[in-house]
């Protein structure tokens, strides 16, 4: 990718200053104001001004503000913008919404149909085994090909079969690599030769070998220009055959990016973040084994769905999902006298109490609660029985009378009679309704929307409106909004953004559509936070101190540079553009049926056909101070100011000077303490 603003020489320079931010600026002001932040706001206890409340607002319950959207909160009336938010369906979505469904077609299929078109490791071991058959579509089936000829080659390998490319040297392995390159580049010109409606049927007729070199070896210009003619269906074949022989990796790609997609462009900010926070509180990994298949279905139906309901549906919703039962592995618990038991030859079946203990540790009373290690048990052996249904073909949730565990069971002070399936629902009923559960969920509220450690009258507050709701999500938001601590001085910009936050925010303050998600996963993982990939139940902590690390914060200022710079796979700032917005509207890149021009610059809703700087005679004085209120809402420190002032003075003149000012005042500014910070 060409660089369009920024010379190595000036990168190396930024480079050197943004360390230096890091160490003498950034890291204490972010430790000052996460962990002593009753000290910097000069009256801690004052309530929020009206333009004020409106940036808390959006800062806490949306991926951050976008230029103009303060001033249009304030118009509409911070409660009232919040109220509407609390009611994501009375928001249009259908763009983004289109936009997914258009891009990344795999996330609306169902498990079983995502693992026809996208075969696990498993299923191509049984094609290749003669176990199962080869889908009867010509090019689903072409692409199982290429799938069961690498799980060949790899098994080969493994018994010591095919050890040529393990003799080579590294020479040897240079020139085979750029020998496959050349040949696939020739068999992309070929396919190229062909109309766009006809490219996917003539790879499917390649030769097996050929399309191996070609989906796993095609060099750029080709790789784009190909994968840019193809339908997205075409393009997941494609990704398909590149990959592999464990092909379902491919939507777990999709719905990383669709998670980046929803948190930049979504109107309904709102429902994201909580669809974020409820994932996190209910975390499953999508690495493990079946949770590949089936976490969009969890995170769309029983996260998002529930996500301003009823804690006690979010909780029943999540617990029979079958990414749940697979994660925790109660889809594998039985009964010690069941008759699931009791007829098996083996003898370790058995309960499994990982369920049990979690759903009462991290999903409902918290860990100090009030249970112990029998109640664990116990509760396991209520869960017996709640499976699934042929998991590895994409099954769905069901209950197992046969491994359930019969009898009466006492637990948490309970007699819970012999009543089946219901017995787990009255279960979790319970465990949702109780006060203990209600503090543990206030607090981890309280915990990401206010403050690291989160001020007692605050969460008590919440918490009576949890128990006088029946567990209300919205009426608990509505108390904590309108609380005096979310409202006051000393709560204000104090939380660290994680990764997800911080990128998601980078977009959306400067206008930038997202053209590439994929870089931005990329991204988000390199900085801490893959995407649906936390391996412990507990999730990602809410708290700073996970982010607040050199190694992190110099990521996000890499980041910072490479996003200025338009080095961030295809995703186009351009600096000038937002400048020429000031404090206008925001962007409307999805508002619009009618396409731009197939050479148009994706920049959004601005679109200038020369640097604002050179229409205007912008000072780069006046660029800082413009830039600073757009993207910071012009709070920004003296000391950060400075910086930049003293990083813009040292600049070489040259032909794109007010270009690469632009550029350097929006890195930094990005980069800077403030904008960590919301």
């Amino acid at each position: 990718m060409r660089l369009r603003s920024l010379s190595f020489r000036s990168l190396c320079r930024q480079a050197l200053c943004f360390r230096f931010l890091v160490v003498f600026c950034l890291i204490p002001a972010l430790t000052a104001q996460s962990h002593s932040t009753h000290s910097w706001p000069t009256q801690p206890d004052a309530p929020l001004t009206r333009h004020q409340l409106a940036l808390q607002m959006l800062n806490r319950f949306t991926f951050g503000p976008r230029p103009g959207e303060v001033d249009a909160v304030m118009k509409q009336g911070p409660y009232a913008w919040f109220e509407q938010q609390l009611h994501p369906d009375s928001i249009p979505d259908t763009a983004l919404d289109q936009r997914i469904a258009t891009d990344l077609p795999s996330l609306y299929l169902p498990p079983r149909q995502l693992l026809v078109d996208f075969p696990s490791n498993i299923i191509i071991r049984q094609v290749a085994g003669g176990r199962r058959p080869y889908p009867y579509d010509p090019i689903l089936a072409s692409a199982y090909q290429v799938l069961v000829e690498k799980f060949n080659r790899r098994k080969s390998m493994k018994a010591g079969q095919n050890t040529d490319s393990s003799m080579m040297s590294a020479a040897e392995r240079r020139d085979d690599r750029l020998q496959q390159l050349d040949s696939a580049r020739t068999i992309a010109n070929q396919v190229l030769a062909y109309p766009a409606d006809q490219r996917m049927q003539a790879i499917a007729q390649l030769p097996l070998d050929q399309r191996i070199t070609l989906t796993r070896f095609v060099p750029e210009p080709e790789r784009t220009d190909l994968l840019n003619s193809l339908t997205p269906h075409e393009c997941e074949l494609f990704l398909l055959m590149a990959g592999g022989p464990d092909g379902i990796r491919v939507i777990d790609d999709e719905l990383q990016q669709a998670k980046v997609l929803r948190a930049i462009l979504s109107s309904r900010q709102l429902l994201e973040v909580m669809t974020s926070f409820w994932y996190n509180h209910f975390n499953v990994d999508i690495r493990k084994g079946a949770d590949q298949w089936y976490t969009p279905t969890y995170e769309r139906d029983a996260i998002r769905a529930h996500a301003l309901g009823k804690f006690s549906d979010l909780l029943l919703a999540t617990a029979q999902n079958p990414a749940m039962l697979w994660y925790l592995d109660n889809w594998s618990s039985v009964g010690p006298d069941s008759l699931a038991a009791q007829r098996a030859r083996k003898k370790d079946h058995g309960i499994n109490e990982n369920y049990g203990r979690e759903v009462m540790e991290l999903h409902t009373v918290g860990v100090n609660g009030g249970y112990n290690q029998a109640d664990v048990i116990a509760l396991a052996k209520i869960m017996t029985g709640w499976t699934i249904d042929q998991p590895q073909q994409g099954g769905n949730a069901v209950f197992d009378p046969r491994k359930h565990e019969p009898g009466t069971i006492h637990w948490f002070g309970n007699k819970i009679k012999d009543n089946g399936y219901m017995e787990g629902r009255q279960a979790l009923l319970w465990l949702a309704a109780q006060p203990q559960t209600a503090h543990h969920i206030c607090y981890e509220l309280a915990q990401y929307f206010v403050a690291d450690d989160p001020p007692p009258s605050l969460v008590d507050r919440m918490q009576r409106t949890w128990m006088s709701t029946n567990g209300d999500i919205s009426d608990v938001l509505r108390t904590m909004s309108h609380s005096p601590e979310f409202t006051s001085q000393r709560y204000y910009r104090n939380k660290v953004k994680t990764p997800l936050q911080f990128v998601a925010s980078t977009f959306r303050a400067t206008n930038t559509d997202p053209a590439n998600p994929h870089a931005l996963v990329y991204v988000i993982a390199r900085m801490g936070e893959p995407l649906y990939q936390m391996q412990p139940p507990t999730g990602y902590p809410d708290t700073s101190n996970q982010w607040m690390n050199s190694g992190a914060l110099v990521a996000r200022l890499n980041f910072s540079m490479a996003f200025a710079a338009g080095r961030l796979g295809g995703n186009k700032f351009d600096a000038a553009s937002l400048l020429s917005t000031g404090s206008g509207t925001p962007p409307t890149f999805l508002a619009s049926d009618v396409p731009p021009p197939p050479d148009a610059p994706a920049l959004g809703n601005s679109r200038v056909t020369q640097p604002v700087a050179l229409q205007t005679g912008v000072t780069d004085d006046q660029a800082l101070r413009s830039l600073e209120n757009i993207i910071l809402d012009g709070q920004v420190s003296a000391k950060t100011t400075a910086v930049i002032r003293n990083e813009l003075a040292s600049q070489q003149p040259s032909p794109d000077a007010n270009r690469r000012s632009l550029d350097t005042i929006t890195a930094m500014l990005l980069g800077s303490p403030e904008f960590q910070m919301h």
